[in-house]
């Protein structure tokens, strides 16, 4: 039961811990930060763990990492409320071409990112960029001033010819 209660405790400030550490896909981390995530994952199993390295107790840690994860996952589909806190939510950065620099501030995000996740999506300057949002799983999803701006989006339920 020790190794269960050590387990969940390590879950919720690993949860805290990457939440407030920032929106970051794994291809985002320098080598040092990758360097220190495969650190954390072993003194994480030191600290669940302690001396007990038997099966059960591995299996018994992984497993409620495993139950807490989907626990997490449930609780964000049940309560749509919570998603907000438990995932995150999307984060503009860029609207009608102006980048929005507090919001880089606090995402604590290079400008050059941004240029390079424009240059992913296949736009050389940020002024044909409508709306760049910093999804919550770290992605960016870009939507380009289209050529048609001044027309009407089809009424609902017609087809667009």
């Amino acid at each position: 039961m020790d190794i269960v209660i050590r387990a969940t405790v390590v879950f919720v400030l690993l949860w805290f811990v990457l939440r407030v550490s920032g929106k970051r896909q794994v291809t985002q981390l320098s080598a040092f930060e990758l360097i220190l995530l495969v650190t954390l994952g072993d003194l994480i199993s030191q600290t669940v763990l302690q001396d007990d390295l038997s099966l059960t107790g591995g299996t018994l840690a992984v497993a409620t990492f495993a139950l807490l994860s989907v626990l997490l996952s449930w609780l964000s589909w049940r309560f749509r409320r919570s998603r907000r806190l438990l995932e995150g939510e999307p984060t503009i950065l860029v609207k009608d071409g102006h980048v929005d620099d507090a919001v880089l501030r606090f995402e604590r995000l290079p400008v050059d990112d941004v240029l390079a996740a424009a240059r992913e999506h296949g736009v050389r300057d940020l002024a044909a960029v409508d709306l760049m949002v910093l999804e919550a799983d770290g992605t960016f999803s870009v939507f380009t001033k289209s050529e048609s701006d001044g027309e009407e989006p089809p009424k609902r339920g017609a087809v667009a010819s």
